[in-house]
């Protein structure tokens, strides 16, 4: 894909916002796995911690782009993007999911964060690998961008979600636009989407954007449904 292109403009942006959407959790991780180091490693426990996850997550988007030329992986991994993208949009659990043992050496906190980081990077190696459109530069570029935007911004990133919520729905929608176009470009589909039905390439995206966003939506109300508290007063009140 040509750098001077708009295409490969458009699938950074992408890659960035993916990461960002995707990996708040990450920079929550190193902030726990450096905890406990003095005060001079706790900046080189970040670098050399982020240094392995890039490396660790090229390594596995590598491997992904290929495996993706499998006919009907890319489909089914669409299907997985679509569950994210849904789950991405649910209520946090109360405990945020994080159980990270912070290491009082060096070594071991970047250990920590290269394992975590490994563990939790399915979502993020899916969505990027979709987007990259089998380009690994774009992958690189992408997380050599975003990955530090992460740490360095993640308490900003975190707030601005947090005080602007529709900023989650366009991540999440992001999701279900990609698994829209990796569903129409898959080894099996793509011949005859391009012979037979080009307005897929934009009808299948918009579509699954739409999915992810009505779905998410759905079930996060039914969750809070039954989580709501229940009013004793009305319940003391209540006849006989």
């Amino acid at each position: 894909m040509d750098v001077a292109s708009p295409e490969f403009w458009v699938a950074v942006l992408q890659i960035i916002a993916i990461d960002i959407v995707l990996g708040g959790d990450n920079a929550v991780v190193i902030a726990l796995a450096c905890r406990r180091l003095p005060e001079k490693q706790r900046n080189l426990g970040i670098f050399w911690g982020v240094f392995g996850a890039i490396a660790l997550r090229v390594v596995l988007v590598f491997f992904a782009l290929n495996l993706l030329a499998i006919p009907f992986l890319k489909i089914l991994a669409a299907v997985l993007l679509l569950w994210i993208g849904t789950r991405l949009l649910q209520p946090e659990p109360a405990n945020n999911g994080h159980h990270i043992d912070a290491s009082t050496t060096l070594l071991g906190a970047i250990k920590t964060i290269i394992i975590a980081d490994a563990v939790m990077s399915l979502d993020n190696v899916i969505a990027i690998a979709g987007a990259a459109r089998d380009s690994l530069s774009l992958v690189v570029f992408g997380l050599v961008v975003s990955v530090p935007i992460i740490v360095l911004g993640s308490k900003l990133v975190m707030k601005l979600m947090d005080r602007f919520p529709i900023t989650i729905f366009i991540g999440a929608g992001l999701l279900g636009w990609i698994a829209g176009d990796m569903s129409v470009t898959d080894a099996v589909s793509k011949e005859w989407v391009n012979t037979n039905a080009g307005y897929l390439h934009w009808l299948a995206p918009v579509c699954g954007a739409l999915l992810v966003v009505t779905t998410g939506r759905w079930f996060a109300s039914r969750a809070k449904t039954k989580t709501a508290p229940v009013d004793l007063a009305d319940d003391i009140n209540k006849p006989l």
